[in-house]
């Protein structure tokens, strides 16, 4: 499944761990996926801070395909 919007993934941006819900899952051109991640916990980066990453399909480590919270309004 290449398309992860609204889960919750983690993975890792430049070295640093992250971990946030998908808002957008693309194709790029040429055919790799990239993930758009809003972050959970903000990070800095090159001295900005951070609150969203793209993440392409080979950075990301992890992937919550249920969720407790989604499971709360059941």
């Amino acid at each position: 499944m290449w398309n992860l919007e609204g889960l919750i993934v983690r993975g890792v941006y430049f070295d640093q761990p992250v971990e946030g819900v998908v808002t957008l899952s693309r194709v790029k051109y040429g055919g790799a996926v990239q993930h758009t991640v809003d972050l959970f916990h903000s990070i800095t980066m090159f001295g900005q801070e951070r609150t969203m990453v793209l993440l392409d399909a080979n950075e990301i480590v992890h992937v919550e395909y249920e969720s407790v919270i989604a499971c709360e309004f059941d």
